[in-house]
C-alpha cells in the first residue's frame, strides 16, 4: 500500500515539474507580414532571435513552418488573408495547436472604399473569442497594425487602429488580459517597407519584432516561487 501510494505521488511531482517546464506557446496570427516572403522579411526571425538572447521559454506553435536559426518557425501567417478569414480559421488551428499567447496582427488586404473597419473589428472579437474558448487563461497581445504608404487604399489604418485600441479597453481583464502592442507609432512607410510601401524590409522587421519582445517579455518571465 505504501508502495502504490508513494508511486502516485512520484508520478504527480513529475506531472506538475513537467507542466512548469513547459515554455510558454505563442501562436503568430496574421497575414503575409506575418508569415514573410521571398521578397521581405518576416518579423518573426528577428523576434526569436531576441527571445534567445533574453534567454526567455518559449516555443513558436502554428500549422505552418518557416526556417529560423534556431530551427523551425511554427506560425499562422498566411498572404492575402483578411481579418475575417483569419477569423474562421483560427478555431481549428488553435484546436490542432493550442497556444498560451496570441500575437495578432491584421487588418490589411482591405481597401478604404469597402469601409472595413467594423468588419475588422468583429473578425478581431472573434478572434479573441476563440482563443479564450481554447485556453480561458490566453493572453492576448493584439497590434495597431503597421502604416502604408500604398494609398488611398490603406487610408482607413488610423481609424482601424483606434479602433483596436478601444476592444482591447473593452475586452481586458485581469485574467485574460488583451493588451495593445503599437506597431504604429514610428514606423515609417517610405523606409520600412519594401518598393510595394506595404510589407516590412528588415528594418521594418526588427521594428515590429522589437515592440513585440518588449510586450512578450513580462509574460515569458519565469514566476518567482512562492
Amino acid at each position: 500500500m505504501k508502495t502504490t501510494l508513494l508511486a502516485i505521488l512520484l508520478a504527480g511531482l513529475a506531472a506538475v515539474a513537467s507542466a512548469q517546464s513547459t515554455p510558454p506557446r505563442i501562436m503568430a496570427l496574421g497575414d503575409s507580414i506575418t508569415q514573410g516572403g521571398k521578397t521581405f522579411v518576416t518579423y518573426r526571425l528577428p523576434l526569436e532571435q531576441k527571445l534567445r538572447a533574453a534567454g526567455l521559454p518559449f516555443e513558436f506553435v502554428g500549422s505552418q513552418q518557416s526556417e529560423g536559426p534556431g530551427g523551425p518557425l511554427w506560425h499562422e501567417g498566411y498572404g492575402g488573408k483578411t481579418a475575417e478569414d483569419l477569423a474562421k480559421m483560427l478555431p481549428a488551428k488553435l484546436k490542432q495547436h493550442s497556444a498560451d499567447i496570441l500575437l495578432i496582427h491584421a487588418g490589411h488586404n482591405h481597401s478604404a472604399e469597402e469601409k472595413p473597419v467594423p468588419g475588422i473589428v468583429a473578425a478581431t472579437r472573434s478572434m479573441i473569442e476563440s482563443g479564450r474558448k481554447n485556453n480561458p487563461h490566453m493572453v492576448i497581445l493584439l497590434a495597431q497594425v503597421i502604416p502604408s504608404g500604398k494609398l488611398p487604399k490603406y487610408a482607413y489604418i488610423p481609424e482601424l487602429n483606434q479602433a483596436l485600441v478601444l476592444l482591447a479597453r473593452e475586452l481586458h481583464r485581469p485574467d485574460q488580459p488583451v493588451m495593445i502592442v503599437d506597431q504604429y507609432t514610428g514606423f515609417d512607410p517610405q523606409k520600412d517597407t519594401i518598393i510595394d510601401k506595404v510589407h516590412p524590409t528588415a528594418s521594418g522587421a526588427e521594428k515590429i519584432a522589437t515592440r513585440w519582445f518588449v510586450a512578450l517579455r513580462p509574460w515569458l518571465m519565469p514566476k518567482p516561487a512562492k
